[in-house]
């Protein structure tokens, strides 16, 4: 099944660029001329991507259209601007990532590429497989515990179905085993939604890497739609600190976008999870690591004396997006103790606002600072 995007504009060279652009990138498009009729659409049709001519009255209503319809709510927001308006203005209204004009074929294909693979994740990750096997719940906040079945299972969460006449709130910790499978899966979770009669939905707090990889490799394998994702995007490490780094990427993904990389240096292998905290276009990206554990940081430590003691060696870095966070949730899962002293951490959360070049020329300050210790 092929992905759809709405686009609303009324400049015919733009709609007639971005038609060509997402064809070759297998993405249906569905054209509007007025806020209106765009508004109607969200109510009506799924999208994977919702796409906005800034220039025409009505843009922060869409976004904020495609953001309160249950069925748009995770689309990738993109927003089309003239150079002359501040960056922030585009994020500020809802969007994910920025079109500037006049809007070239080579332009479009390299920020859609970095769409399209979120558009994929983001999809596979709200799709549902039915099937039923028994979980264990036991309540966080007291000692009640039960036995209940699974109606359908996502990479964030599954319903089930609960005793007749139960009243069950609050955190629960979930142990089961997917069908197939030989991994037992811990996670603690909390109530989402309630359906009709005893169906109620739980969503996962805070899964570990393991548990998600196991979770995404399952809906892959079971999922009756399922397609590949795009291949991890090569790009080039400027910074890296045990807390973070910084790549530089032609198409970077949007802030609060979960990516996963994979480093490699003369032997020395790291795979890292985190969360994108900066974002320029065309320019670069900052992310955040979100793995804090005792082995994690003895790799980081490792990989960062390799290439310390061999400064010469160029790494390998591959990087592929999870899937898209709230932007206002911006909380670290690194201890503030260890943030407060990384630079480079601080840096990100402190100059994000920044445009690119300043950014740069701060990072390069830090580099000299740190070379000079």
């Amino acid at each position: 099944m092929r992905l759809k995007s709405l686009l609303l504009c009324s400049d015919d060279k733009i709609v007639r660029v971005l038609r060509r652009t997402l064809g070759d990138l297998n993405i249906e498009v569905e054209h509007c001329t007025n806020a209106e009729v765009a508004l109607s659409h969200l109510t009506r049709d799924r999208f994977e991507a919702i796409i906005v001519d800034c220039a025409g009255p009505g843009a922060a209503d869409v976004f904020r259209g495609a953001r309160s319809a249950p069925s748009n709510k995770r689309a990738v927001a993109v927003a089309i601007l003239d150079p002359a308006t501040g960056l922030r203005s585009g994020f500020e209204i809802g969007a994910h990532f920025i079109l500037y004009k006049p809007v070239s074929a080579e332009r479009a294909k390299s920020s859609f590429r970095a769409a399209r693979a979120l558009m994929k994740r983001e999809r596979r990750r709200n799709s549902r497989v039915p099937v039923s096997f028994p979980v264990e719940m036991g309540s966080i906040d007291s000692l009640a515990r039960l036995k209940v079945n699974t109606i359908d299972v996502g990479e964030g969460g599954l319903a089930i179905s609960l005793p007749r006449r139960s009243k069950l709130h609050g955190r629960w910790n979930l142990s089961f085993t997917l069908p197939g499978s030989p991994t037992r899966i811990e996670v603690a979770a909390e109530f989402a939604w309630e359906g009709s009669e005893t169906q109620v939905g739980l969503r996962f707090l805070n899964p570990s890497p393991e548990v998600s990889r196991h979770m995404r490799e399952w809906i892959i394998c079971n999922a009756p739609e399922s397609e590949k994702d795009d291949p991890p995007v090569s790009c080039q490490l400027t910074d890296l600190s045990l807390g973070g780094c910084y790549l530089s990427i032609t198409s970077p993904f949007p802030v609060s976008t979960r990516v996963t990389l994979s480093m490699r240096a003369a032997g020395v292998e790291v795979r890292s999870e985190g969360v994108v905290r900066v974002m320029h276009p065309d320019k670069g990206m900052g992310v955040e690591f979100t793995q804090s554990t005792v082995e994690h940081r003895a790799l980081l430590e490792k990989f960062l004396h390799q290439l310390t003691d061999s400064p010469d060696t160029l790494p390998e870095l591959l990087v592929e997006p999870e899937g898209l966070e709230n932007a206002t949730i911006q909380n670290s899962t690194i201890p503030s103790d260890t943030a407060e002293l990384d630079p480079l951490l601080e840096l990100f959360r402190n100059h994000s606002a920044l445009a690119a070049e300043p950014f740069v020329e701060l990072l390069r300050k830090q580099r000299g600072l740190a070379a000079a210790m």
